[in-house]
């Protein structure tokens, strides 16, 4: 039973640090955006009347530090669970 518990409380962990990376990344990279080009985001890339470019380019961008955020986030969570409990969560244990 205390491996299930401790499974729940890694996914809740990890899913909580990510969400939190992945929101914080999100409004550091809208600022950026707005810095480098002098205009909002695209709110949604896949409308037609936003160009192409443009809207390949916030794809690249967002997607990518997005998913580092997260990772980073994830990592951080991973060295104070292990910290904490003395192993690494159940889900990232080495067979």
């Amino acid at each position: 039973m205390a491996e299930s518990g401790n499974s729940k409380l890694w996914t809740l962990f990890s899913l909580v640090s990510a969400l939190g990376a992945a929101a914080l990344a999100k409004k550091a990279i809208d600022t950026g955006w707005r810095a480098a080009t002098g205009k909002h985001p695209p709110e949604n890339p896949a409308d037609p009347d936003v160009q192409m470019g443009e809207a390949v380019a916030w794809a690249i961008v967002s997607g990518t530090f997005v998913a580092v955020a997260r990772m980073l986030a994830q990592r951080r969570a991973a060295d104070y669970y292990r910290r904490s409990a003395g192993h690494l969560p159940p889900q990232l244990e080495k067979d």
